[in-house]
């Protein structure tokens, strides 16, 4: 692909260059490398400040690149065995939305499981294209949804031949993986891309022992959040393509990633493969051996359930990221959410969600024996602090959708904000969701049906942080007018 290797980091040697150059600014930011910001050099640092500069010859343009920032995603595109990477910084979100917007125009459909990320759903928003949802399996005793199963998948194929994609999470939130080769290849049988969000899913590409990669399997399209595992600055993302004309793709992304791209985050991420290429291997083995140590630990406090690799059942759950710390903790009585809020007020940790049954714990490159040994603890005081019975507890994390209208038509329908408990039968026009993890509740176009309002209330009174909601509050919600 380049002549460069894995050792170079072009956008990283290219502004060491230009901050030896002593360059006078006379463009934009207005800071003019933090001299005219004090406070807020000496906060973030002179050195960061020094390289928040714009697009120039020297640097390349994000939008066009011809240089440094082509060797770089060159140099990406090599270590995450892909044609072609293309460095984001609106984050994964924005990268799940070209995808979607590369394989599909208005009115084309899309094969996905309901349980997507907000950021799927807002594309066919943007995009007007019309989702065939596939209901993932669910784990009753876990209340979590999982993969999809093939013969789901295969369903979903033939009853719509002219879908132009299918869309696969790759893991799920809690570690959960579908079978992706095998819908890879059913879905390439029947001329359909496939794409995949990887947002949990950097470190498939570097570990030893991990769920198979969207590139490694021959997918299509692949959204990689290399700030989660990968140790890049928040918002900085990767789209993988194979097969799709770079140009096509560049000109997509452009539609709705910014014109002036942020060097931190481009940096950030060309810092971040180099160290993930030449040290990834040794990393994520120690990434999947904390994890291990601390759902062991936990196991044994009794009450909590840290699940992993015995879930897999050839299917709806193919495989499971044994890097993920996902805690199933009702049987001590708490929701997730409480146990979130307690570690974070009483105990200062903060795990990455708590929803209504579980948390999680995000284990990546920066954590420390040490700091395991310390949640495993506080989750141990928690138990014998806060137990009680589970007798009313909910566990039911997924229901399925009635779809009415499409997102695109819902969300720019003509609506009124509804209290929650008059719109029971109404169609929804916006979303609903718990974040993280921004799996919604509600979408545009779906209808509100008492298990969706139960949820809610249920959510609310547990102390989960509901968005997508014109009414911050979520008292009421937007529904399409009669």
């Amino acid at each position: 692909m380049t002549t460069l290797s894995q050792e170079h980091a072009p956008v990283l040697e290219a502004l060491n260059r230009y901050k030896s150059m002593r360059v006078v600014p006379f463009d934009v930011p207005g800071h003019k490398r933090g001299k005219g910001n004090r406070e807020l050099t000496d906060f973030l640092g002179e050195k960061c400040l020094t390289v928040d500069v714009n697009s120039m010859k020297p640097l390349d343009n994000l939008c066009h690149p011809v240089s440094v920032i082509k060797d770089a995603e060159m140099l990406a595109a090599e270590a995450f065995g892909a044609k072609h990477a293309f460095f984001m910084v609106n984050g994964t979100t924005s990268a799940v939305q070209s995808m979607v917007m590369c394989a599909c125009k208005r009115g084309e459909k899309i094969i996905m499981p309901r349980n997507v990320h907000r950021s799927a759903i807002n594309a066919l928003i943007l995009s007007g294209a019309v989702p065939v949802y596939v209901n993932p399996g669910v784990n009753h005793e876990l209340g979590i949804s999982l993969g999809m199963t093939l013969a789901d998948v295969e369903q979903a194929i033939l009853e719509n031949p002219d879908a132009k994609a299918v869309l696969v999470n790759n893991p799920t939130y809690y570690g959960v993986c579908s079978h992706l080769q095998a819908i890879t290849e059913l879905a390439h049988r029947h001329n359909m891309l496939v794409l995949v969000d990887e947002a949990h899913g950097t470190h498939f590409y570097f570990g030893v022992g991990l769920p198979a990669s969207a590139m490694s399997v021959g997918a299509d399209m692949a959204a990689v959040s290399m700030h989660k595992s990968g140790g890049s600055l928040t918002q900085s993302s990767l789209l993988l393509v194979n097969g799709l004309d770079e140009g096509y793709v560049r000109q997509i992304i452009n539609l709705t990633q910014t014109t002036s791209g942020s060097y931190l985050l481009i940096s950030s991420l060309d810092i971040s493969r180099r160290n993930l290429a030449l040290r990834g291997r040794e990393i994520f083995e120690k990434v999947a051996q904390m994890a291990e140590y601390a759902r062991t630990e936990i196991n044994q406090i009794g009450g909590y359930y840290a699940y992993s690799r015995e879930l897999i059942n050839g299917d709806s759950v193919y495989d499971f990221d044994h890097t993920k710390l996902s805690v199933l903790t009702l049987d001590i009585g708490l929701a997730g959410i409480e146990v979130y809020d307690l570690l974070r007020d009483e105990y200062d940790i903060q795990i990455e969600f708590g929803d209504i049954g579980n948390i999680l714990a995000y284990i990546s490159i920066g954590d420390r024996i040490l700091d395991l040994e310390r949640l495993v603890s506080a989750l141990s005081e928690i138990k014998r602090r806060y137990a009680k019975d589970r007798a009313g507890m909910l566990s039911q994390e997924y229901i399925r959708p009635q779809v009415v209208l499409g997102p695109q038509e819902a969300f720019y329908a003509e609506s009124e904000a509804t209290p929650l408990q008059e719109s029971l039968g109404r169609i929804c026009g916006e979303f609903v969701m718990c974040y993280p993890p921004g799996i919604p509740i509600l979408a545009p176009g779906e209808k509100v049906t008492a298990k969706v309002l139960e949820y809610i209330q249920y959510a609310k009174e547990k102390g989960c942080f509901l968005t997508g909601t014109q009414d911050s509050l979520v008292n009421r919600i937007q529904t399409v007018k009669e």
